[in-house]
């Protein structure tokens, strides 16, 4: 079987890849707060996760992985939007409306992360979803003395576990100096934070022994977790600005409420994302949706293809001409792997690529020595292992069905006489047509090919005639 292994960030060292249990291999990662459209930072943790899932699934069998990723649907942005709606006459109750916006992003979210490769995990839980469960793990942790309730908030006591920090590497009196806490009257130290909130009639809410109310947001994915994967399991992921306070505070929950359990024992983190070597910002105008790019006309494969060229654990920049060059890698890709069967096994070099430490980057630059060597087959078998060609050849990279035997045949005769004349203004001009067309020329001793290309228009080839 092949050895994974991954870099945990609680450990800040790479290791060995063991599960508790390799008939069911658990991983949760951290998912979207629905209240819009992704953007294209919310999706990298989306393809990075999704890759280690593929991987996963081969290596130890698609019936014995376990998936889970969260959506929030309990967040003020939602309640604002849901607010904005009642503002302008709609007859609906406020929880009807917070349900129809949430309905309605993840629609969208699904969508856009299916264009992108992204297979769906087998759980996509609702915070909504699980409420009881919450209320239940609150409970347990104030009885234990881990948290406390006060004007209808609860709140978890930070110093209450000995541990905390250690994910992130930072001391409580640290953060303290270092970090932007809530003040508030209610707090007994100006690190504990909510597990639950009062909600008045403007805002959602579920009745609780601390009265009409919300929870909080770090308690939704320990609860979720907990349910669903239970007290241990293998890999928590989540974009490294989740690090802290998130995660943080997701393991302290998790293990005060559970401490015969260890919660997640590997951690990984993929680092952010920047647009044109600038942070992604709308105050920059360099902001834009995963729906943004798809509505440019460019592929969701090409998207993927980008994401995957950085190693998850290195910043990424997008750039309009990785864009590009992903694009003609892949219509290269895909033209070699075009009459290859699909039941072959991935080329080792990709999937020791992926093993160590999920090395996407040197993972493509092996797809690129199996493109050179002409092997359709194990081509064709390591893009799907990377999640390319789950539908086949996609339609915007199939070569236009059209007989261009004719301009090639001209092109050679021009060619060959070129070669005695030595004047090839005739075959240079000719080329440049071509290329204009959209049409790519291949010259070798055995002859011209021509293969049309990205933005293939058979209308400029009348001039060739």
């Amino acid at each position: 079987m092949t050895t994974i292994r991954l870099t945990n960030s609680k450990t800040r060292r790479k290791e060995e890849f063991v599960p508790l249990d390799p008939a069911n291999v658990r991983m949760y990662v951290c998912g979207p707060t629905v209240y819009d459209r992704a953007h294209l930072g919310n999706a990298r943790p989306v393809v990075v996760f999704d890759t280690l899932y593929r991987l996963l699934r081969h290596v130890y069998g698609a019936d014995h992985v376990t998936y889970v990723r969260n959506f929030t649907d309990v967040d003020d942005k939602i309640n604002a939007e849901a607010q904005r709606r009642k503002a302008l006459g709609r007859p609906e109750t406020l929880e009807e409306l917070i349900r129809e916006r949430t309905e309605e992003t993840i629609a969208w979210y699904h969508a856009d992360m299916d264009a992108l490769g992204a297979l769906r995990p087998g759980h996509e839980p609702r915070a909504t979803e699980f409420i009881g469960a919450m209320i239940a793990m609150i409970e347990g942790l104030i009885g234990q003395g881990h948290a406390y309730a006060v004007d209808g908030h609860v709140l978890f006591r930070v110093r209450s576990y000995k541990e905390y920090g250690a994910l992130s590497g930072r001391s409580v009196d640290d953060m303290i100096a270092g970090a932007r806490v809530e003040v508030a009257p209610y707090k007994e130290d100006p690190m504990d934070f909510v597990l639950w909130k009062p909600s008045d009639a403007d805002l959602p809410g579920w009745d609780s022994p601390w009265g009409r109310g919300r929870p909080g947001w770090h308690i939704e994915c320990s609860a979720m977790s907990y349910e669903l994967l239970g007290d241990s399991f293998d890999i928590h992921g989540g974009g490294l600005d989740l690090q802290f306070p998130h995660h943080e505070n997701e393991i302290a929950q998790s293990c005060c409420a559970h401490p015969q359990g260890q919660f997640a024992r590997y951690w990984l983190h993929n680092e952010m994302l920047q647009v044109e070597g600038k942070k992604m910002s709308k105050s920059l105008g360099n902001f834009f949706t995963v729906r943004d790019l798809l509505n440019k006309g460019i592929p969701g494969e090409v998207i993927r293809f980008v994401l995957l060229s950085t190693h998850y654990r290195s910043p990424m920049d997008w750039t309009a001409e990785k864009a590009a060059q992903a694009e003609a890698t892949l219509r290269k890709f895909y033209r070699i792997a075009a009459d290859a069967i699909d039941n072959a096994e991935p080329y080792i070099g990709v999937m020791n690529a992926l093993a160590d430490d999920l090395n996407t980057a040197q993972a493509i630059s092996e797809l690129h020595q199996l493109a050179h060597a002409g092997d359709s087959l194990s081509l064709r078998a390591s893009l799907g292992l990377l999640g390319f060609l789950d539908q086949g050849i996609p339609a915007w990279a199939k070569e236009p069905d059209v007989d261009l035997s004719g301009q090639a045949t001209q092109f050679a005769s021009l060619r060959a006489e070129a070669m005695i004349s030595k004047d090839f203004s005739a075959v240079d001009a000719m080329k440049a047509a071509l290329i204009a067309a959209g049409v790519e020329v291949r010259m070798s001793k055995a002859g011209v090919e021509l293969v049309p290309g990205p933005g293939f228009d058979a209308a400029k080839l009348e001039a060739l005639k």
